[in-house]
């Protein structure tokens, strides 16, 4: 049989292959909507579309082991026994991918006590006498032995298999100076820690590959052991029995009884409906559409997956081999990296705990390396692109910046954080690494290795130039992805924001040990005091912070009332509890609430304790892709749980302090700022006239809905009104109302509709933009802020209403992110500019905290006032409050 007609067999390691996947492609991008993780199940079909499309097989089978138990455990117990325990994100995935395979009509092959090599070496050696070109796709290095002229083995590297060494015999030569069915004999002298082999000590590869070059084999480096001179010849001689085992064990088997015959592997068409239905429960969209959009057509799966895989991306790029240039050399690359990428060039910043350790910038096709040593004179082109504002694109570029300033390297020209962009476009969305970036935008990997391999994956790897690179892909895929509003929002708000918050992070607040110390030993007292109160009311201590422990106390010796159910028994929640405590008082049930406050503010403050540095500040992380809305949290510690009207909380508030060089604290907040943002979108008269005479507008809302004077509207008429008007933003029903007030459905119902007679384009508004929000998919804030709403058009009810909730209140949250982004962009500007000693420290909410300089507090108050007054120009005014004092609790206002 000729070449050109011989037909070709490809095996695949299942396992190693959906392992490859798992380690390349971030767990948390990939997962269905009831939990189940899928990034081994896409990568390995997404691999396999390539494969089948490189190498266009006639005949195809994977392979899978069973378990990590086989004949060869049996033998020596301690074989894998080293091996990581599977990921729990890995478990479960297998049997969907195989369900998959099948749906491909893709054949699927096991065997009890036997591993999946040895799969492949029997199905290889049928292959090759019966004619076949045989292709194994492993990245288990034992299936080199495997290798001769008839049978190729496809080993994949970091990338996945769109970079495949390919491994022949003059390939096998080159890499290890041995033939093929000698690599086994290395493995078995050097070891395999991965499989819990031990070898010959201080033998390494290099050795063992001349002991085979003068001896042949194991068996002949075994009969000359007494000429090997030195202490390896002794280690040899006293270790080989560990050879001995190790040849027996990584010995593939190649004659396996398998229950199916070549003939039996040759391709077949798909199962369409079987296909849709897997790719449904799997959630794989885009995989769906390459496959299901030939549905109906005839041919075997070589037609359609080619034709599919037309419709793929190209090969995916080499990385580019770093170079590394300095002084005039350097300097001309910049200028020619810049020509040829107007946009930017990508850079990545090395840190390594704090401090920089080098650098990585990318053009198109080439990048430089750099490693750091501050003051060298040949770094100065780099310096002075760095301080230029010649455009960088970066990704996560905060911590980046950070160490640049910490180093007292002067930056300018962040033209695109990748991150952010990303963010932008999916604001919903699990994207949080430039991995996650480069998977969903190009379709490749970032170099990953595999922790269970023995031997580093060959190629090019990851580091700082690479990372600039795929940043700089990345960054150009995502933003011709971005509508003109979101590319306004990125450049004029976000990037802008970026550069202050790290000024922000840098700067931090100081905060009082001793205060909060202080607190913390007399909650500690508090706590356990309402613990023994407790205690006495049940007569005996349980674990009150145990759910299992509070059912039995609250449902079967106390007898109250059940809880909604749950998996466990019955809520034990917060608002379960607060809602049996307004039902069914009783002193346990008290006590045990006051018990959790005391806890949780414990908590809070044991937490801002610890995370005050040697100098007394406390530098929390903001993060500004954290929230769906655009709004900014904050992290390590969150400084947006501490509680506001509380005792405790203001307490807790009291420990921030002006700094040692600050005369005082500035405070500035945004008064009813999503209201206002409110009366501004639906234009509604009642609202715009209550914003623009200055009126108390809960109390002017309650007269215009009980038909009273605004002298006459109470206290508790003004509380109703009030978190009617918030819970209308939030989508809010009147069964809702109802509860969050503790009135009657039919009261709140009443209420709702009274509202609604008197300021009718709230209403209007309320419906409109979701009904616009179903038609365009998304909503928009102000600024052109623009977020998904693909649930909308669910099928499930939950789902959809959730959606509509979320849609209401997503161009009202969203303008108020963008309005405090503005506002402290300018403040921040202009503090530079005025040359102010005074510094913003904190965005908390809808505040801005800040530590003011000795004679400052003049300019700062107007600079801060008009900054935040003015950031947006709606239908009524931004009111700002401001306070002052010599901490954060009486600085309020």
């Amino acid at each position: 049989m000729s070449d050109a007609k011989k037909p070709t067999l490809m095996i695949i390691d299942g396992h190693s292959l959906a392992f490859r996947a798992f380690y390349a492609l971030p767990v948390h991008s990939f997962q269905t909507r009831g939990g189940q993780h899928t990034n081994a199940i896409h990568g390995f079909l997404s691999m396999l579309l390539l494969l089948l499309k490189n190498e266009n097989p006639t005949h195809l089978a994977v392979a899978f082991d069973i378990s990590r138990h086989s004949f060869r455990t049996r033998d020596y117990p301690e074989y894998k026994g080293t091996r990581n325990e599977t990921p729990p994100e890995f478990s479960g995935q297998v049997p969907l991918l195989q369900e998959a395979l099948a749906a491909m009509n893709i054949p699927t092959i096991t065997k009890e006590d036997y591993e999946a090599d040895d799969i492949l070496a029997t199905l290889s050696v049928r292959g090759r006498e019966a004619g076949y070109d045989v292709l194994l796709v492993s990245g288990d290095r034992d299936t080199i032995q495997l290798v001769n002229d008839d049978v190729t083995l496809l080993y994949p590297s970091a990338m996945g298999v769109s970079q495949l060494t390919r491994y022949d015999p003059v390939k096998v030569r080159e890499r290890y100076g041995i033939e093929p069915h000698q690599y086994p004999d290395i493995a078995a002298l050097v070891g395999e820690t991965s499989d819990n082999l031990i070898g010959i000590s201080k033998v390494g590869e290099k050795t063992a590959v001349k002991w085979l070059g003068l001896y042949g084999s194991l068996d002949g480096i075994l009969e000359h052991a007494e000429e090997i001179k030195g202490v390896v010849g002794n280690n040899l001689r006293e270790q080989k029995e560990n050879a001995i085992r190790n040849r027996r064990l990584n010995r593939l088997v190649t004659d396996v009884e398998l229950p199916v015959e070549l003939e039996a592997l040759q391709r077949a068409a798909i199962n369409h409906t079987s296909v849709r239905d897997i790719f449904d429960k799997l959630e794989f969209k885009s995989l769906l559409d390459r496959v299901l959009k030939l549905e109906g057509a005839d041919g075997p799966i070589a037609d359609q997956i080619l034709e599919v895989a037309g419709d793929l991306r190209p090969e995916a790029p080499a990385i580019p081999e770093p170079k590394e240039l300095l002084d005039e050399e350097l300097a001309h690359w910049i200028t020619q990296a810049q020509a040829a990428s107007p946009e930017g060039l990508g850079l990545t910043v090395e840190v390594q705990g704090e401090a920089i350790i080098g650098f990585g910038l990318a053009g198109p096709t080439e990048t430089i390396t750099l490693n750091w040593q501050p003051g060298r004179a040949d770094y100065a082109p780099l310096e002075a692109w760095l301080a230029s504002d010649a455009p960088k694109v970066m990704c996560d570029a905060k911590y980046q910046l950070k160490a640049l300033a910490r180093a007292g390297v002067a930056f300018n020209g962040l033209a695109v954080d990748a991150l952010v962009a990303g963010w932008l476009l999916r604001p919903g969305g699990p994207d949080k690494t430039l991995a996650d970036l480069v998977t969903r935008y190009l379709d490749e990997t970032l170099p990953v290795s595999d922790p269970n391999q023995l031997v580093p994956d060959e190629g090019p790897g990851g580091g700082a130039p690479a990372q600039a690179w795929f940043a700089l892909r990345a960054a150009a895929a995502i933003i011709t992805l971005l509508d003109d509003g979101s590319r306004r929002v990125l450049t004029d708000i976000e990037m802008p924001t970026l550069r202050a918050l790290v000024d922000m992070e840098l700067t931090g607040v100081s905060v009082s040990h001793e205060q909060l110390s202080q607190l913390s030993a007399q909650l500690a007292d508090r706590i356990a005091t309402l613990a023994a109160g407790a205690y006495a009311e049940i007569g005996r201590e349980v674990n009150l912070g145990s759910p299992k422990q509070l059912q039995e106390v609250l449902f079967d010796q106390l007898g109250m009332p059940k809880t909604r159910a749950n998996k466990t028994g019955y809520s034990t929640d917060a608002g379960s509890l607060a809602d049996l405590q307004e039902r069914n008082p009783h002193p346990f049930l008290d006590l045990l609430l006051q018990h959790r406050d005391a806890t949780k503010l414990r908590q809070i403050v044991e937490t801002l304790d610890k995370a005050i540095d040697a100098t007394g500040r406390i530098h929390t992380n903001y993060l500004q892709i954290g929230t769906t809305t655009g709004r900014i949290s904050s992290n390590d510690p969150n400084l947006q749980n501490i509680p506001v009207r509380t005792e405790e909380g203001r307490r807790i508030r009291a420990a921030f302090q002006a700094g040692a060089d600050a005369e005082s604290l500035l405070t500035a907040d945004y008064s009813q700022i999503e209201m206002r943002i409110m009366a501004h979108l639906s234009e509604d008269p009642g609202l715009i006239e209550a914003f623009n005479a200055g009126e108390d507008l809960h109390r002017f809302v309650g007269a215009r809905i009980f038909g009273v004077s605004p002298e006459e509207v109470s206290n508790e008429m003004r509380s109703k009104v009030k978190a009617m008007s918030y819970g209308l933003a939030y989508g809010l029903s009147a069964f809702g109302l109802s509860k969050q007030l503790r009135i009657e459905t039919a009261e709140a119902k009443q209420l709702m509709t009274d509202y609604f007679a008197r300021f009718g384009s709230v209403r209007d508004y309320l419906r409109n933009v979701v009904e616009q929000a179903r038609v365009d998919g998304y909503t928009e804030t102000i600024y052109g802020r623009r977020r998904p709403f693909p649930d909308l058009h669910s099928r499930n009810r939950v789902l959809r209403e959730n959606a509509e909730r979320a849609a209401l209140n997503a161009p009202i949250q969203g303008s108020a992110a963008d309005i405090m982004k503005i506002a402290m962009i300018n403040i921040a500007r202009d503090l530079a500019d005025q040359q102010l000693a005074s510094r913003m420290m904190l965005q908390v909410h809808d505040e801005l905290i800040f530590d003011v300089a000795p004679g400052e507090w003049e300019p700062l108050q107007a600079l801060v006032t008009h900054r935040m007054s003015t950031a947006a120009d709606l239908l009524v005014p931004l009111d700002v409050q401001v306070g002052r004092g010599p901490n954060w609790d009486a600085a309020a206002h």
